[in-house]
């Protein structure tokens, strides 16, 4: 029996560690595919507090994993496919993860699975992700510094994003399937008064090309279909993010989305579980963000272990 599993080993599930770790519980991390998660699609983090000029992905996910190593956290590449709950004599809570053939028992949970960026589907998009494709221009936008860039989607995220590019881009334009956006008036009053971003409206990409590196986008007008070549330097997706929560969506209370409701202090709908990161229902995702999440759901973790035990 665990005193606390975290599923995900992104930068929320690894500050939850750290912070697990400190408190000394016995923690086990499971992580399904790569430490680091979504962000190490992204080769560097130029706002991550305390690194000027800011820092190679790679380095700082190493950093913290080597942080969490040094206090015996266990760090297992499993997928947990199923959460059991399970009351005790006594009344208490605890639970089973199902991971691969077998099960892992503890006293609470912190889910920190995260999201995944909602792709286009178009081709070659995955080929050249980290080659000009980018689902962050917060994180990538310094490596567009004077070049053409073009952002795809028409809600809030993508207009914001957009409007952060200008700060580095020589020119930002939005390709967006509606002659209207989605994104709020105020916002959308600012782009068309921003002199750098110009407007590809009623269409949508069917191709990202190049070679080593994006050099065009294939535009289809859904009016009439023409179809025409727009050259640029990068391609900035935001057409949504979807959450890593199917294998709780019977648990725990969700948005029709699928992102996770927490209280304040992150615990969810079922006594022992806190959740943390981009999996939970907020206004923003960031590194920086996900990791104080990380802290508070350790914390209160550990909080709801000690209420436990009196």
């Amino acid at each position: 029996m665990h005193d606390l599993i975290i599923i995900g080993a992104g930068p929320a599930g690894l500050t939850a560690a750290l912070y697990a770790g400190r408190f000394r519980l016995n923690t086990v991390v499971l992580e399904k595919i790569n430490i680091g998660g979504q962000i190490v699609t992204s080769p560097t983090i130029d706002n991550f507090p305390g690194f000027p000029g800011g820092i190679a992905t790679h380095e700082l996910i190493e950093k913290m994993k080597h942080q969490v190593d040094d206090l015996g956290v266990v760090v297992m590449m499993e997928e947990a496919q199923e959460i059991i709950p399970h009351v005790d004599a006594f009344g208490l809570n605890s639970y089973k993860i199902k991971v691969c053939d077998k099960f892992i028992e503890t006293k609470a949970i912190i889910i920190a699975t995260g999201a995944q960026p909602k792709k286009l589907g178009v081709e070659g998009e995955n080929r050249l992700i980290g080659r000009g494709v980018s689902y962050c221009g917060t994180c990538d936008a310094p490596l567009f510094r004077n070049k053409e860039v073009v952002v795809v989607g028409g809600g809030d995220r993508a207009v914001e994003e957009a409007i952060f590019l200008t700060s580095y881009a020589k020119k930002v334009t939005i390709v967006h399937r509606r002659q209207e956006f989605r994104a709020s008036k105020i916002l959308e009053e600012k782009i068309k008064a921003n002199h750098k971003i110009n407007f590809i409206l009623e269409s949508v990409v069917e191709e990202i090309t190049g070679q080593n590196r994006v050099e065009a986008i294939k535009i289809k007008n859904v009016k009439n279909n023409q179809l025409s070549n727009f050259a640029c330097d990068g391609v900035f997706i935001f057409v949504g993010i979807r959450p890593n929560t199917e294998f709780i969506k019977n648990l725990l209370n969700t948005t029709e989305a699928g992102f996770i409701i927490t209280q304040p202090d992150l615990r969810t709908s079922k006594a022992g579980i806190f959740a943390c990161g981009d999996c939970l229902e907020k206004n923003l995702y960031q590194v920086v963000s996900a990791c104080g999440e990380g802290a508070t759901a350790a914390d209160s973790a550990y909080k709801y272990l000690l209420m436990l035990k009196g």
